[in-house]
């Protein structure tokens, strides 16, 4: 046997265990679960169409944790201002969100999710104020790129006094256009606020999605509220529901 031979039959019994390891590795399962984190930089922060930051910018992000039988936990954060632009004696420049739910299909392109909001806001507040922490009930269904979601307090909300039980009523679409990496984005909401007649009010939104691949997407939208401007007018001055543009960008990881 020559020795180009031998060499050549060396180098395929090397070769041998990394074909079986790529073998092996291409049928292993997907994993159960996955972990992903996300960090937001936005020229300001809405909420439901109002002004969470008086109109500066916010940075934002979070956790999640998604297990294959539909199960997941989460955690989302931002800056924001708007408590202590509403009170100055208010100092809470945090908003932390945490939740959790169930989410699923009922049929091919009919998914639906069900699940818990807790928004958390740590920092001081002057004896008697009404704590902004809130806890939301949520359910929604979908068909296709379209999904309506129904949230309803089970405390007060967001700070007003005997609220408990508003609810917010929200239709969204996230429709790809097919281009470019391009979604059109639009949503339509409304917020009833129980017992606080003139603090309900309806939001809207019209925006566009630019997937750049590797986690990085970047958004503009235009929003706006019918808000009532005595109810929503911070003690800056400024309207917190009056329209805007928007622009964010989102890594994720």
């Amino acid at each position: 046997m020559s020795r180009t031979t031998l060499v050549a039959l060396a180098l395929l019994v090397l070769a041998a265990p990394a074909y079986a390891a790529d073998a092996d590795a291409a049928t292993e399962p997907a994993p159960d679960y996955s972990l992903t984190a996300n960090v937001t930089l936005a020229s300001q922060y809405r909420y439901r169409g109002l002004m969470q930051t008086n109109n500066k910018p916010a940075i934002q992000g979070g956790f999640d944790f998604t297990h294959s039988s539909g199960l997941y936990l989460g955690n989302w954060n931002s800056s924001i201002s708007w408590l202590g632009d509403s009170n100055h004696d208010v100092s809470a420049p945090v908003e932390m969100d945490f939740y959790g739910g169930y989410k699923g299909n009922l049929a091919q392109d009919v998914p639906f999710d069900l699940g818990v909001m807790q928004y958390y806001y740590p920092g001081d507040y002057p004896s008697g104020f009404t704590s902004p922490d809130t806890t939301e009930l949520y359910a929604g269904l979908g068909y296709g790129p379209v999904m309506f979601k129904y949230s309803v307090a089970m405390t007060n909300l967001f700070g007003f006094a005997d609220s408990k039980y508003s609810q917010y009523f929200d239709l969204t679409g996230n429709f790809d256009t097919g281009l470019w990496g391009l979604t059109v984005n639009a949503h339509v909401g409304r917020q009833t606020v129980r017992n606080v007649s003139n603090a309900s009010y309806t939001d809207w939104k019209l925006g566009l999605t630019k997937d750049f691949g590797q986690g990085l997407a970047v958004s503009v939208a235009y929003l706006d509220t019918n808000a009532d401007r005595a109810a929503y007018t911070n003690s800056h001055g400024r309207y917190m529901g009056r329209a805007t543009g928007l622009l964010s960008v989102t890594k994720t990881f």
